[in-house]
This record gives structure tokens, sequence and C-alpha cells, in this order.
């Protein structure tokens, strides 16, 4: 359908925050033009999720809610994309508020530049003291690397975006998400974008605001995660990756292996304790220039933020290695081709 847009929300257990993203999408503006469609795809919720939804089908009949087995982002997305209607296709994540011309700048830049794909940079909140650490210490090369769409404030071509925008026949020509993929479903998906020819596209007038894992256990999760399928990502796409991915999990194996070599050699406690010394002066040196900038009543949290940042990433790599062990021959994931939607 000509001038048509479908707003695609993969969710599960979002009830804490799911008024104020759904609020945020319905009070786009500047987007007359267009007819909207919002579909949600749930993932089997156990909270109130799904009558919250309920209730605002009530006042919105363009907004679609449908069930997704999968549990996990690429197969709701997946999902939801089946039944689009939209020759444009906007991503929108459940712990997430767009602005109110958040759907009209993507359909604008889509339109009027080279990308496959725009978005804009991950703004990051937190709700508790630690929560506003976490949101600093992502927010900083130190605390994701080269990940440009955590801070960078510029119009530039890029890896990846936050979220996402594309027309509908990007996924006709790459397919969809990979299904296997729990996490870095969208570095998956960003890196056969551009290896087709595709590019990506950066903007400041694309803003959202993130909020991020308001516990320590929460962040762990998530970061292990992250680290975790990203071998899953290196064994299909080698290309993909970075040096800077590789950084925490070489800290984190050369932590263990020197500490456990100086149990029998007493010579490696000093390798642990360069190694360890080190991390430590870069992690202060860190968090004092991020307090410094944002408020140094941060400064007690961010060394702890920045530390599960790191080692649970590392770790959930060095795991991932190991239970991956007997896949690098598998170059095959999980990824529907738009078509077999449509048969």
């Amino acid at each position: 359908m000509e001038n048509s847009i479908s707003v695609i929300i993969p969710i599960r257990n979002e009830a804490t925050f799911l008024n104020r993203c759904l609020d945020s999408v319905f009070d786009q503006i500047n987007i007359d033009n267009f007819v909207i469609e919002v579909i949600i795809a749930d993932g089997l919720s156990t909270d109130s999720t799904c009558g919250i939804i309920r209730e605002y089908q009530n006042n919105h009949p363009n907004l679609l809610l449908i069930e997704n087995p999968g549990k996990i982002v690429p197969t709701g997305f997946n999902k939801a994309l089946m039944i689009a209607k939209g020759n444009i296709i906007i991503r929108i994540d459940g712990h997430t508020v767009i602005a109110p011309d958040y759907v009209a700048n993507c359909v604008k830049l889509l339109q009027e530049s080279e990308a496959y794909n725009v978005g804009g940079r991950m703004n990051a909140m937190g709700t508790s003291r630690f929560g506003k650490a976490v949101a600093i210490a992502t927010s900083t090369p130190f605390g994701v690397g080269g990940s440009r769409f955590h801070y960078s404030e510029k119009e530039e071509w890029v890896d990846s975006v936050y979220m996402g925008a594309w027309e509908r026949e990007v996924f006709e020509k790459i397919g969809l998400f990979d299904e296997e993929l729990v996490r870095n479903q969208d570095d998956e998906f960003n890196y056969r974008l551009r290896k087709s020819g595709g590019k990506i596209l950066l903007s400041p007038a694309i803003k959202s605001k993130y909020t991020v894992r308001s516990s320590p256990k929460a962040l762990w999760k998530q970061y292990y995660q992250y680290g975790f399928w990203k071998v899953r990502v290196l064994q299909k796409h080698p290309g993909q990756m970075s040096e800077r991915q590789f950084i925490p999990p070489a800290f984190v194996a050369s932590l263990f292996l020197s500490l456990i070599l100086a149990m029998f050699f007493p010579i490696f406690w000093v390798f642990f304790s360069l190694i360890a010394g080190m991390y430590l002066i870069a992690n202060l040196l860190a968090s004092m220039v991020s307090a410094a900038k944002k408020g140094w009543q941060h400064l007690f949290l961010l060394p702890g933020v920045f530390a599960i940042l790191h080692i649970s990433y590392g770790l959930g790599f060095l795991v991932g290695l190991v239970k991956f062990a007997n896949r690098w021959g598998d170059k095959i994931g999980k990824v529907p081709r738009f078509e077999t939607f449509h048969e």
C-alpha cells in the first residue's frame, strides 16, 4: 500500500513502560498523508502487558496485537512483518519513548537519502540511581566501544542504528531477522544489509529515549547475552566483527588465566596484578570523566557499572565460544525469506 507505514513493536512483559511507549507512538505529528498501522508482537507476557494493549485498542482501531510464541525480538518482528501492510516498516522497542516527529523524520530520510536503514541515537535514561549510572556508562566509548549510535551527535553513515526504519523492499532483498539470535539480531541483519550494498544513516533528527536496565542483575544478564550470542554472529559473518569487540573477552580470559596460574606459579600474581590494576585505573579515569560531565553524584556507581558491562560481555563471549565450539562450519541461520510470508 502506497503512503502506508507499519510500526512494529516486539515486546514481552513491558507493562511498566508500555503506556509511555504507546502514547508516544499515537502522538506522532506531520504524518497526515500516511495510513499507519501499529502491530504489537507479544512474546507470551506473564504480566499485564496484553491487558494494557487491549485498553488502547478501544480507542485505536489501527492497533493490532499478535502472539509471538518464540518470545524473542526476531521471531516477533518477523511474524508481524508477515501481516504488515505498510511500504515503510519502523521498529519500536517497548522500553522506548519516541519524539513526536520520529516517524515523520524516518520517512523523510528514507525518501530523501540513499539509506536502506535510518535511525537515531540511543538516548539512554534511567529510572533509579543505578539506572542513571547505566545510562551514562552506555553513552560513552569506554562503556560500549565504537557503537556510534550510543553517543554520536551528528548525521553520518554507520554500521548500525538504534531500532531502525526501512522500505519494505529491503526485506524482500536480503531476508528477515535471524531467528536463532536471542541478541545481536540487529547487528547480523545490518551486516547483511551493508554486504548487499545498502547504507545505514544515523541522524540526530530521529529522537527517542530508551530506559536502561535498573538493577545490576538485569544489566549483567543483558550484556552477558550480548557477548554469548555475538559468537554466533562471528561464526556466520567473521567480517562483521571489529577489533574492539574482542577486547572484553580477551580481558576476562587473561584475568582468569593469570589468576589460575598464580595459584600454582606465584610469578603470575604479577601478571594478574598488572592486568587488574591497568583496568582499574582506566575504569576510574573513565568514571571520573563521565561524572565530571554528568554529575559527581554518579561517581560511586560508575566503576561498578563499567565493570558489569565489560566482564559480563566478555564472560558471555567466552562461554559462547565453548557452547558453540562445534558450529564454526555452520553459517546457516534461521533467516526466513520475505516471500515465505506471502505464499
